[in-house]
């Protein structure tokens, strides 16, 4: 979650600004593909493609606007060195490129940052500063240094060189798919939304600009339409987590987005699920913003030419197999029943042929004879039950009803009609 220090160049951006930093790239940036999504196409009923910034260096668009805010320092300020403030991808961002540039970076990261990302930003060569639980205790300690040591800000997306670098995404886009007539964009602080607004609007004036908040952290979208802040807690979309949207980039945002979609937590997930499933494609909460708002409205897409940016990648593996094994639960294909069986011998053997039977697949098997409120000669049979879809666990119920076996689904599947 971000609140950061906003130091905002104002200057006027133009495309031929975002042009120039997509010259000076050279092999500095990767030119990601687009890809087609046939598959996600026919279930949404538009052409769909993903731009894939999650094969960007440190996998993420902040790549591009650190280096072109870099590349822009006077000798003396790359001499003095840069901060940033950051928990994630802006981090790593700016301290592959400070690293690739021999400028000194500092980066700024509450102490609570997962181990695995303070590691991966330290390796880059920068100096990391823990301190406090979230990005909000780190901007005493950021303004600090700034004062102490004549540090250079880079800031995530307040910047008018940060918004030029993110604005090259468009370029690429629509250079490789000149008919995508609307992009879908994640918006946190607004640079990325920012940069490639300016871009396609000037290369294609009739083209629709959508973004895409998760609804708990909906700053741009609460600033745009002058409603009150709400926060929520946490969210798997965490790079886009933004308490406070750059003013800069509003401004941007406010002229020339179309429209700002608000997605909740659950969509989040079960996008990061499909872009695995059905694109093998690995995306953090935010980088699958929008295939979550292709999800919670398709019929604002259906027929369109759309072009989707997966912002980012650096997911942690552990929150992705609980997204994946979430998903399965929701699709009906793994669930949980209870099964009321007389307590004598044999009857665990017969419970699983009739499960092997119907085609189901028995991850794990829970007796209960103690703790639960049965009779003495009767047990609770939890099953853990790997399925083909909601009408095969239909099927899996039925064949229990007909045995004379009480079965029920403990939990929510997801899939309507099957539940407890």
């Amino acid at each position: 979650m971000t609140d950061v220090p906003s130091f905002p160049r104002t200057d006027n951006l133009a495309l031929a600004d975002i042009q120039e930093a997509a010259a000076a790239f050279g092999d500095a940036l990767i030119r990601t593909p687009l890809v087609s999504a046939p598959t996600l196409s026919h279930q949404f009923g538009c052409t769909l493609h993903l731009k894939l910034e999650n094969l960007q260096h440190a996998n993420s668009f902040k790549a591009r606007g650190a280096f072109t805010k870099l590349s822009a320092l006077t000798e003396s300020e790359r001499t003095r060195g840069v901060i940033a403030m950051s928990a994630g991808n802006h981090a790593q961002g700016v301290a592959y490129h400070a690293a690739r540039m021999g400028i000194p970076a500092t980066i700024v990261m509450p102490a609570t940052t997962p181990f695995s990302k303070v590691e991966r930003t330290r390796q880059f060569g920068a100096r990391v500063v823990l301190e406090g639980r979230t990005l909000a205790d780190c901007r005493d300690v950021t303004e600090r240094l700034i004062a102490e040591e004549n540090l250079c800000l880079v800031h995530p997306y307040d910047d008018r060189d940060v918004i030029r670098g993110q604005g090259t995404v468009a370029l690429e886009m629509l250079a490789d798919r000149p008919d995508l007539d609307t992009l879908l964009v994640p918006i946190g602080g607004g640079g990325l939304m920012s940069g490639i607004a300016i871009a396609a609007r000037a290369l294609k004036p009739e083209i629709r600009l959508i973004g895409v908040q998760v609804d708990s952290f909906a700053s741009m979208y609460q600033a745009i339409n002058g409603l009150e802040p709400r926060f929520g807690q946490a969210t798997l979309a965490e790079g886009i987590a933004v308490k406070s949207p750059g003013v800069l980039t509003r401004a941007i945002i406010a002229e020339m987005v179309d429209e700002i979609i608000p997605v909740p937590e659950r969509q989040i997930e079960r996008a990061v699920q499909i872009l695995v499933e059905q694109q093998r494609i690995v995306a953090e909460g935010a980088g699958a913003a929008g295939i979550a708002a292709l999800l919670q409205a398709p019929d604002r897409f259906a027929g369109r030419d759309v072009g989707v940016v997966i912002c980012g990648g650096n997911i942690d593996t552990r929150i992705l197999a609980s997204a994946l094994m979430r998903g399965l639960v929701a699709d009906g294909r793994l669930i949980r029943l209870r099964i009321e069986i007389p307590d004598e011998p044999g009857v665990l053997a017969r419970i699983a042929q009739m499960i092997g039977d119907t085609g189901g697949n028995i991850v794990e098997v829970y007796h209960h004879r103690l703790f639960q409120d049965v009779p003495v000669k009767q047990a609770d049979l939890d099953c853990v039950v790997e399925t083909r879809n909601a009408e095969h666990v239909r099927e899996l119920l039925s064949t229990f009803e007909a045995s004379g076996l009480p079965a029920r689904l403990l939990g929510s599947t997801g899939v309507d009609g099957i539940g407890p």
